[in-house]
């Protein structure tokens, strides 16, 4: 990484560079023979009183010091990705919002406010896509009034490491005092490979409607679902639903239904939301004790294969950052990290 001219080290950024992708050497000992060096790159949103604040693409603030600054640059936007499909972090993240549609929802300028009883901070968070049509602190104390209103925790989803997501949103947030819970990755892929993929599929059934049954492998489901899962569960553009049946369990039903009764709850299921060009994969789910049997690849390829004969090409998910076993899962199917997206809950409230 290029930081010298003339063979000299050089900062070559200023406060007037906030909102801009830079990248910084600095030094982590003290200036003399053996210093340590490292570098920081991301988006620079904020430099005042000494201090730089750069949000890495992850997500992850990093405070330096001016005084530690050895060399620094302006960086052009993070490439798009080589593989997988062309987009935008806007794009993707709202057409991940409509596979995953809140039960009320309520535009704040470009912001969206969405409620789903609790199911979900994806369903019960801003989406803030754009300009909310009023100054940060007014439009922030207009969502803690508006959750507050239907007895919820206000929480924001900001979006990182991408070109046109918010690092200086995430950045004006932890400064007011809100608080960073669950990050998650948005990962894309082709569709085709995945309904290409070596799997027996003989034994999952597809649905385009919610069952009982396929709610008794969703984790998310402990006792009887909310109505207000089974909302937000069943909507999207066409959406559709898979199930390997226990072994043991009941049959298919007639033309592809869910499983009969009596057999407990399913060995896997998964959800799928096809949107235009776009097949959206959520709650892909196995049994404990039938794991590394090929499921979850045989649920992905047939819900995929469901997808492309209504048109998708492209494929995208969403796994949160610590689920280690998942990412290698979907990593060995072609998915890539697109961006990350944290959700972010005003500070002092219930997060329940």
């Amino acid at each position: 990484m290029d930081f010298t001219t003339g063979g000299r080290l050089e900062v070559r950024i200023t406060p007037d560079d906030v909102g801009k992708r830079v990248s910084v050497r600095l030094v982590t000992e003290d200036r003399e023979p053996g210093a340590t060096f490292t570098d920081v790159v991301g988006v620079l949103t904020s430099w005042t009183e000494g201090t730089l604040s750069i949000t890495r693409r992850t997500g992850e603030p990093v405070r330096i010091a001016e005084s530690s600054l050895v060399a620094g640059k302006v960086v052009p936007a993070a490439p798009a990705r080589r593989r997988g499909p062309a987009t935008s972090a806007p794009e993707l993240d709202r057409v991940a919002a409509r596979a995953w549609p809140p039960v009320t929802s309520e535009p704040l300028g470009e912001w969206t406010l969405r409620a789903s009883g609790g199911f979900t901070r994806r369903a019960n968070s801003v989406l803030p896509l754009g300009d909310p049509g009023m100054g940060l602190d007014a439009a922030l104390r207009r969502v803690t009034e508006w959750y507050a209103a239907r007895d919820l925790p206000a929480y924001i989803q900001v979006s990182t490491g991408a070109e046109g997501t918010q690092e200086l949103l995430a950045a004006e947030l932890e400064s007011r005092g809100w608080i960073r819970e669950v990050s998650s990755r948005m990962e894309i892929a082709a569709l085709a490979p995945i309904g290409d993929l070596d799997a027996d599929t003989s034994a999952v059934t597809l649905s385009g409607r919610l069952d009982d049954a396929w709610l008794t492998r969703y984790q998310r489901s402990s006792g009887e679902p909310s109505p207000e899962a089974r909302t937000v569960l069943s909507g999207g553009p066409s959406v559709w639903f898979a199930t390997i049946a226990a072994a043991g369990g009941g049959a298919p039903a007639a033309g592809g239904g869910a499983p009969a009764a009596g057999g407990g709850a399913p060995a896997a299921i998964g959800r799928c939301v096809v949107d235009g060009r776009w097949a959206g994969f959520t709650a892909v789910e196995v049994a404990p004790e039938r794991r590394r049997q090929g499921l979850a690849k045989a649920v992905m390829a047939a819900l995929a294969r469901k997808a492309l004969d209504e048109g998708a090409s492209a494929a995208y998910l969403q796994v949160e950052t610590d689920n280690g076993g998942a990412h290698a899962l979907y990593e060995g199917m072609g998915f890539t990290v697109h961006h990350s997206y944290h959700h972010w809950r005003a500070s002092g409230e219930d997060p329940r």
